[in-house]
């Protein structure tokens, strides 16, 4: 870029962007409250630094470009860092990547190694240590002067009191690091946050930094914060005896000193990894753009260092950022736009879920134009307005959200637009809406309502339950449009004459999907409950019920206390079931699905479960047992492997803790259940192999 687009003068977009990063930094830094994504705010500062790059006259002492961070706030008393806490330089590709690499290969070794670590999304922290012992925390501030947050640091269990006395500890050590929010415990704040009708935090690393800057460290106490260390600043060798020198570790590599400082008591995150070359440094960039959601915790990139310290020495540092290291920055997961209209859409329950209409805007990997609202309550908490400018998020797979408004700008912005009310009546067929007591949703009271019909029957041919492949949303809509399909029942009677004068079905397409439907007919009863969509009755429920009375009968004809006793489901799943099951329409559709040659049982002794695997259903093998699944098992999906646990009376959660029995490990398994099984010594079982031996016997594999 050489001048700004549009004609607009170089010096007036300079004074304008200064303006808009200042106001920016203080949001983002002292005030805990951004108002723009990261990668907006990159892009401010990527925008003038090409500006007083091509103009140098135009180049000002004071500007952002050339400082770190934000001054401190006046809330806390000021320290002054003995060394600065810089920033880091940015590379958003490969291509800057390599620049950086190169420009340092004409100052050091070829051969020269490298540490990349995660890049984690928090708060940087400053702790120091006096003769072992914690004396002092402080936030970055603008590099030179941040915030006195002793009290407050104090009360994350992460951080020792004082240094293991394995290790020789210096006079002063300063230890640098990230405070972070876990997702979990974000989430969990989000929760009580709801139910106390308070605006939701936007993010962990938001809720953080408001965390720890709490005048009443027992709030902070409450936020369940943790921390990862990553570097050491300040270091003073003892003074007794004479001549006393630093420990080895701290003034050889940086590698070394990771490994001091977790020694010390420190968490070090151990997904770190000394390489050499760029080709290694990008290839773990890359590794962890794919694997980010793998983590407990969020990420926005990976740091670059180089491990020799004498080297680091050598390189220097511009005036806010070191030479020897570099920001590879992943591609923004939040981004802004505008938010044309909130529309409400209608699922197969009768369930009105309002979704935000938005200008389409490149964020998480694709262009987004659509984004959920969850439910009314979430609407009134993110407070957000048709016709303003929204934050939204898409993290890798997840669908995206809205997080909230871009309330105002540095020069302000005029009154905002009235806020969104909640529909009275069902967009799709007119009736009426009812928020039922006590629940957040509000549901459609017309069971025959075409937009339910629609969803109810998409739901029905879903992976998850009789997997018709081809029986798209769009498909459906098409057929229940013209008439053909007005239940799920109607699917079995389709003939390839259905399909006279619909554009699009060719003799293949409808061959493929006839033959899909057709195979469907055999899906275990398991699967048959999970199609019918029955409120709160999902996989694990249908599951248990199946295996519990093994045909249909034998659930339609138990009573409500026989369905509630039954193990994983409970009074609500079982008044749930019981009332579908009342309903004379919907066992009607049953009798025409069962008359169609629809399965009507379930697999029992002898028989496989969970069809990939292929082995019998033995006794309950792993009752009691907790085991988690992570990465593909050759042959199984997920929801199988997951199912033959839970039918050997087993659980199958989604992360690793104390109490988890076995982790079974497929092919590209998620690093931070790895990390975590390693951590907690948690039995590991390899393959499809040693799985099948784990249902078959309930017991772990030998280690010889």
């Amino acid at each position: 870029m050489t001048d700004p687009p549009g004609g607009i003068d170089p010096a007036v977009r300079a004074e304008q962007l200064r303006d808009l990063i200042e106001y920016h930094n203080d949001r983002y830094h002292h005030l805990d409250a951004p108002e723009i994504p990261d990668a907006e705010y990159d892009a401010l500062v990527r925008e003038l630094l090409a500006i007083e790059s091509d103009h140098p006259d135009l180049r000002v002492p004071d500007s952002p470009t050339g400082s770190v961070g934000a001054p401190a706030s006046t809330l806390f008393s000021p320290v002054a860092h003995r060394v600065p806490m810089m920033s880091l330089d940015n590379a958003f590709n490969p291509g800057e990547l390599e620049a950086w690499a190169d420009r340092l290969a004409k100052h050091i070794p070829a051969d020269t190694a490298f540490v990349c670590e995660l890049k984690i999304d928090g708060v940087a922290m400053s702790l120091t240590y006096e003769h072992g012992r914690y004396v002092q925390a402080a936030t970055r501030g603008d590099g030179r002067v941040g915030e006195d947050v002793t009290a407050n640091v104090a009360t994350i269990a992460d951080i020792p009191d004082s240094l293991d006395s394995s290790v020789k500890a210096p006079a002063v050590i300063e230890v640098r690091g990230e405070v972070y929010m876990p997702i979990a415990a974000f989430e969990e704040l989000n929760r009580r946050q709801a139910e106390t009708e308070g605006r939701l935090f936007v993010n962990p690393r938001n809720s953080a930094a408001g965390s720890l800057r709490q005048k009443d460290a027992s709030v902070t106490a409450t936020r369940a914060l943790s921390f990862w260390a990553y570097q050491v600043g300040d270091l003073q060798p003892q003074t007794d005896p004479p001549g006393s020198t630093l420990p080895e570790e701290l003034v050889s590599s940086h590698a070394s000193t990771l490994a001091w400082l977790g020694r010390a008591g420190f968490p070090i995150n151990p997904e770190h990894r000394v390489v050499h070359g760029l080709s290694e440094a990008l290839a773990f960039c890359r590794h962890w753009e794919e694997h980010r959601h793998d983590l407990g915790y969020e990420i926005d990139g990976v740091v670059v260092k180089v491990d020799d310290l004498s080297l680091q020495r050598r390189l220097g540092a511009t005036s806010r950022a070191p030479r020897w290291a570099i920001a590879y920055k992943f591609p923004p997961e939040e981004r802004t736009t505008r938010l044309r209209a909130i529309e409400v859409s209608i699922g197969r329950t009768g369930k009105a879920t309002p979704f935000a209409v938005l200008e389409p805007v490149f964020v998480g990997g694709s262009t987004v134009s659509l984004a959920t609202l969850h439910n009314e309550d979430q609407v009134r908490a993110k407070d957000v307005r048709p016709g303003e400018d929204v934050v939204v998020r898409k993290a890798g797979d997840v669908i995206p959200e809205v997080v909230g408004p871009v309330l105002v700008g540095a020069q302000g912005k005029p009154r905002r637009p009235p806020e969104w009310t909640f529909p009275v009546v069902c967009p799709s067929c007119g009736a009426p809406l009812a928020r039922l007591e006590g629940e957040s949703d509000t549901f459609c009271t017309n069971l025959d309502c075409p937009g339910q019909r629609v969803q109810r029957i998409s739901h029905f041919g879903s992976r998850s339950a009789m997997d018709i492949e081809g029986l798209g949303e769009q498909r459906v809509e098409l057929f229940v449009g013209r008439g053909l399909l007005v239940d799920v029942a109607d699917l079995y009677s389709f003939t390839p004459d259905t399909f006279a004068g619909i554009e699009g079905f060719g003799a293949l397409s409808i061959a493929n999907l006839l033959g899909a439907i057709e195979a469907s007919r055999s899906r275990p009863l398991h699967r048959l409950l999970v199609g019918l969509g029955i409120r709160h009755l999902g996989q694990v429920g249908s599951l248990a019920l199946a295996r519990a009375f093994g045909t249909l009968d034998g659930i339609v004809s138990a009573g409500e206390p026989a369905l509630a006793a039954v193990d994983g489901v409970g009074p609500i799943i079982a008044a749930s079931v019981a009332e579908w099951f009342a309903s004379e329409v919907n066992r009607g559709v049953v009798d025409r699905l069962r008359r169609a040659g629809v399965n009507v049982e379930e697999p029992g002794r002898g028989e496989v479960v969970g069809g990939a695997v292929g082995v019998p259903f033995a006794d309950r093998t792993l009752v009691g047992k907790s085991v988690v699944v992570t990465g593909t098992l050759e042959g199984l999906t997920r929801e199988e492997a997951e199912e033959a646990i839970v039918a050997r009376g087993g659980k199958s959660p989604g992360s690793v803790s104390k109490r988890t029995f076995a982790v079974v490990l497929g092919e590209s398994p998620g690093a931070s259940k790895v990390t975590k099984a390693e951590q907690l010594g948690i039995p590991v079982v390899n393959g499809v192999e040693q799985f099948v031996a784990l249902l078959e016997t309930g017991e772990l594999p030998s280690k010889g």
